[in-house]
């Protein structure tokens, strides 16, 4: 084949090439983006009138480009990859027309008995050279169109997801957010500086505190009223709850009426809606979990069932089998694990975890002026500065030391560490059984012909490696990776609840002790040595900062680090942002009691209802692993075999080979279907999927020990 063959392919990937670095690279996006408002800015100005819901959207997504930059390069884009289409539809054309060349016969010999019907479709004749360019003008002109038009579309529709997706997000952290905002004003601190506050708090109150950036970026650049940012806010806001909420915040505003008075009432409606809200999420969980039961667990046992019948009565199913174990259950579950997270991650109220919180420090200056000794330049530097950044070091030196110290305490607080540890060995553990597994390969086993036409053809003999003896380290591994993840995750988990259950008790003590006249850090000094359980260990911590000189803000934000949930985020943060405005501190307390309770209560009830989805995803397996017993035990075995079967590949009969396959596939479809229903269940019952490591150790379990009796 000549080079020039492959320049269409050139052209390809230099066009795509700016779209790929503009990705890790600045400097070319700009550049991008400027050469895509040249060519196409006029016709997106021309036409901005026809699509005026586009520019709402891109501001309800916040996307920070303008309408003319975001249309330019959707148009830029679309041109480029119908071009590419168009290029890669030549090679397509050309791959077919080869292999739609090869001689019926010859494809008939090569291909499986079922599909020899593709036959039919070889032999083509040969075409003029007219024919051949009308073919792939055609070939090419309509692959770049399709995708050209589809790039158009994708590109108009994902901003619509975006704020669909941030409208979902506002409304489920909307309680939360009215309720900081409620106990902030009561603390007695001016409304602009609670929507300062709160818009600062990105990370603990998620979209809905980004909504008020939008108010405080147009009080600060813009240098309007508070009103009219407001109005601005609600305005282009992607959720229709929110705007209300602000309109009805504007009105107030502007009447003179309570505030205080209008957020509690905001505070118990929107209270309302979201255990509403939870009602509607649970009944779309039940569906899901009747769906997962019925298409992912009865269905392929109901395949599997068909395909061994057929397999018995004509023969050649072990392949199919294979795909449906190894490809379609795999991907298929993973399909559905991504479409349940996407679907009530958003809808679940706390369940996802805060970043990490800054703690603040002096500011420590750069290392320009340490000198190769390890001294420091003094007339430049003073002696505070230099001593801070030797503290810094030794933070840093500290740091590791504790977390290599204490493997086990370091592993509770993070679990997923665990799997840094317990990978590498699953995998050290099966390369060192894989030569048994490969023992015999012929290198020469894949063999390719070449013919005087340039048909090629593959032999390989898949018989060169034995799945039976690697499998059983495999499975080894895999359970030694599930069972260790999920004793650190399951202590790590009850750690959390049994901390997120006691606040609730500890801002109740709080308030009342701050009601009789103490400050938050006598009252904090008082609760501790109450029965809070794991939350009083943090308190003596908390209290043990304190008392090594740190401020009682840095003590609770190094709190608010260690356990990095965001319920004890929006306890940290109301505590925090209060004690700057007042002393009093027993309103707000109680109001962050309150919120901390309506959401324990509504986390515990979803708890209660998710378990019976798990015992559904639990019996449905159960059935599953019956029925290959079954099938293991009783149709297998009366089967004829080898010289007793009528016909090899008849009727009534099967080879000694299949029977083998036959039962290796049942083995690993049921710990296939074992480890993915395990994963299920913990994300049904949890909404996290790593609470379905246990689940998926146990359903591996059964399925080897069933298999061990058989």
């Amino acid at each position: 084949m000549a080079l020039t063959s492959f320049l269409p392919l050139v052209v390809a990937a230099i066009l795509c090439l700016p779209i790929a670095l503009s990705v890790v690279s600045e400097r070319v996006d700009r550049a991008v983006t400027r050469v895509a408002i040249r060519a196409f800015g006029g016709y997106i100005d021309e036409f901005r009138r026809e699509h005026p819901d586009r520019q709402i959207v891109l501001r309800m997504a916040q996307f920070p480009v303008t309408y003319r930059e975001y249309g330019s390069k959707t148009m830029a884009y679309a041109a480029i990859a119908a071009i590419v289409a168009s290029i890669l539809g030549l090679y397509v054309s050309w791959a077919l027309l080869l292999a739609l060349a090869v001689d019926p016969e010859t494809i008939r010999e090569a291909v499986p008995g079922p599909v020899e019907f593709l036959a039919n479709l070889g032999g083509i004749p040969a075409l003029s050279p007219w024919e051949l360019f009308a073919l792939f003008l055609l070939a090419c002109s309509t692959l770049g169109a399709v995708t050209g038009a589809l790039t158009y579309w994708l590109r108009w529709w994902y901003p619509s997801y975006v704020a669909d997706n941030r409208s979902r997000n506002i409304e489920t952290a909307l309680p939360s957010t009215i309720a900081f905002i409620y106990a902030l004003s009561k603390s007695g601190m001016s409304f602009p500086e609670v929507i300062r506050i709160v818009a600062q708090h990105e990370s603990t109150y998620g979209e809905a505190a980004t909504e008020f950036t939008v108010a405080v970026r147009h009080i600060d650049t813009f240098g309007v009223d508070i009103v009219t940012a407001l109005q601005h806010m609600g305005r282009h806001s992607p959720s229709a709850q929110f705007s209300e909420f602000t309109e009805n915040l504007v009105s107030v505003l502007q009447s003179g009426h309570s505030l205080s008075a209008f957020l509690e009432r905001q505070y118990h409606e929107y209270q309302d809606e979201a255990e509403s809200q939870q009602e509607r999420v649970l009944e779309l969980l039940a569906t899901l979990a009747e769906a997962y039961v019925t298409v992912f667990v009865a269905g392929p046992l109901f395949l599997i069932t068909i395909l061994v019948v057929i397999g018995i009565s004509v023969g050649g199913t072990v392949e199919p089998l294979q795909a449906l174990i190894y490809l379609v259950l795999p991907l298929g579950n993973l399909v559905f694990v991504i479409y349940l997270s996407t679907t009530t991650n958003s809808l679940l109220p706390g369940g996802s975890t805060p970043e990490k919180p800054e703690i603040q420090r002096p500011a420590i200056a750069d290392d320009s002026a340490i000198q190769s000794d390890g001294g420091l330049d003094l007339p430049e530097r003073t002696r505070m500065e230099a001593n801070l950044e030797r503290l810094a070091y030794q933070r840093r030196i500290k740091t590791l030391r504790d977390r290599f110290a204490t493997p086990i305490a370091t592993l509770l607080e993070r679990p997923n560490l665990t799997l840094l540890i317990t990978v590498p060995i699953a995998l050290l553990a099966i390369a060192w059984q894989l030569p048994s597994a490969i023992a015999g390969f012929d290198v020469g086993g894949i063999e390719a012909v070449f013919s005087s036409d340039r048909r090629i053809a593959l032999q390989w003999d898949m018989h060169s490696f034995d799945v039976t003896a690697i499998e059983n380290v495999v499975i080894g591994s895999m359970l030694f990776v599930l069972v260790t993840f999920s004793i650190f995750y399951e202590l790590h988990r009850r750690r959390i609840n049994a901390i997120e259950a006691s606040i609730p008790d500890l801002l109740d003590r709080l308030a009342s002790v701050n009601e009789a006249g103490r400050s938050m850090i006598l009252a904090i000094d008082h609760v501790r040595d109450s029965d809070l359980g794991q939350l009083g260990d943090e308190l003596d911590r908390v209290w043990a900062d304190v008392q090594w000189g740190a401020d009682l803000t840095t003590a609770l934000k190094r709190f608010e680090a260690r356990v990095r949930t965001r319920a004890v985020s929006r306890v940290v943060t109301l505590l925090t942002e209060a004690m700057n405005a007042s002393g009093n501190l027993s309103t707000v307390l109680r109001i962050a009691s309150n919120q901390a309770a309506a959401d324990r209560r509504l986390k515990r009830e979803r708890g209660q209802v998710m378990v019976q989805y798990m015992v559904v995803v639990y019996v449905a397996f159960l059935v599953f692993l019956f029925i290959i017993a079954i099938l293991a035990l009783y149709l297998l075995p009366s089967v004829p075999v080898g010289a007793d079967a009528p016909d090899a590949q008849g009727f009534g009969g099967i080879t000694e080979a299949e029977m083998e396959a036959y039962e290796v596939l049942f083995y690993h479809a049921t710990v296939v279907q074992g480890l993915l229903s395990g994963l299920i269940a913990g994300q049904l019952s949890t909404g996290d999927i790593r609470a379905g490591a246990k689940h998926a150790a146990v359903l591996v379990t059964l399925a080897v020990i069933m298999f061990a009796f058989i």
